[in-house]
């Protein structure tokens, strides 16, 4: 008998699959479309303190094989989210987990502090929004200790914070919020970048620079989960990036993740978690493996 269940740092998942913030909504517009019980957890899009009317179109753009998109974390503010979604997650089949973000330490607290009387089992934290000064507090190790360490102060719930692989050295932002209260790590978000059509000689986003995602940015992605994974030994992360198979998630336990995020898949796939759950189930028993957490850093290395 195969598990796919995992331990990520105190919480036990059925999955190690993570349905990533923003490409799932509020969750509650996709319960029809998506089979949610086929994830360990989900994760709501991120609210802000206030409401957010997020960047003018155009705002996503497919680019080669990715997709660029510069939404502005359009949200309805933590207020309005509690009151119309909250309530409706209690029905889900599987984890939900709040997703915080804002433009300052004491916003995200106030977030968190909210957060942690609503019926989410977790609260990931949005490290890649922009701070008052117009850069991603992800991108720095000190004001991502002090983002975690508010939330931490403001909720009893665990607590995931999500990175940028376009930190350097991202492993040292994921030991700052480790050693700040972060239960776990997500690795990572969209890799920021920019195109222009040479036709209109317009940025194909109002905001001309946006996140990069897609098949492309994983390599970056397992290059950051193998970094940290040697850097802050011990610290449970959730791969993320670029992953539509199975032999996607499996190449990020092996680099040293414990759960996996799937995102822009879904806006191609829907139900792409019912298809790796079933090819997950099919590796371990041609591996003669009796669980996926056997594979966590369990690449060989050439000699």
């Amino acid at each position: 008998m195969t598990s796919l269940a995992i331990e990520l740092g105190p919480v036990h998942l059925q999955s190690p699959l993570i349905a990533a913030s923003g490409t799932v909504g509020s969750v509650l517009e996709f319960a029809d479309t998506i089979d949610f019980s086929r994830y360990g957890a989900v994760v709501a899009k991120s609210v802000a303190p206030e409401p957010w009317p997020g960047r003018p179109a155009p705002r996503i753009a497919p680019v080669d094989a990715g997709m660029l998109n510069g939404i502005g974390i359009q949200n309805p503010g933590i207020e309005a989210w509690l009151d119309e979604t909250a309530e409706h997650l209690v029905d889900m089949p599987t984890h939900v987990w709040g997703s915080a973000v804002a433009h300052d330490v004491d916003g995200f607290a106030v977030v968190a502090s909210r957060l942690d009387r609503a019926p989410v089992a977790a609260v990931e934290v949005n490290l890649s929004c922009p701070n008052l000064d117009g850069l991603p507090f992800a991108l720095d190790p000190e004001l991502s200790s002090a983002v975690v360490a508010s939330v931490r102060g403001a909720t009893t719930k665990p607590i995931g914070a999500k990175l940028s692989p376009d930190a350097r050295p991202v492993a040292a932002v994921a030991a700052a919020v480790a050693e700040a209260g972060a239960d776990w790590v997500i690795m990572g978000n969209t890799v920021m970048g920019a195109a222009i059509d040479p036709h209109t000689r317009k940025p194909v986003l109002s905001g001309l620079v946006g996140g990069y995602s897609g098949g492309p940015i994983r390599p970056i992605a397992v290059r950051c989960v193998l970094e940290i994974a040697r850097d802050v030994p011990g610290l449970p992360i959730v791969g993320c990036g670029g992953v539509s198979a199975a032999e996607h998630v499996i190449e990020y336990l092996l680099a040293g993740a414990s759960a996996v995020g799937i995102g822009s898949a879904h806006f191609s796939t829907p139900r792409i978690a019912t298809r790796i759950t079933k090819d997950l189930q099919r590796y371990l028993r041609r591996h003669d493996l009796a669980a996926l957490d056997e594979l966590v850093g369990a690449f060989e290395p050439w000699e």
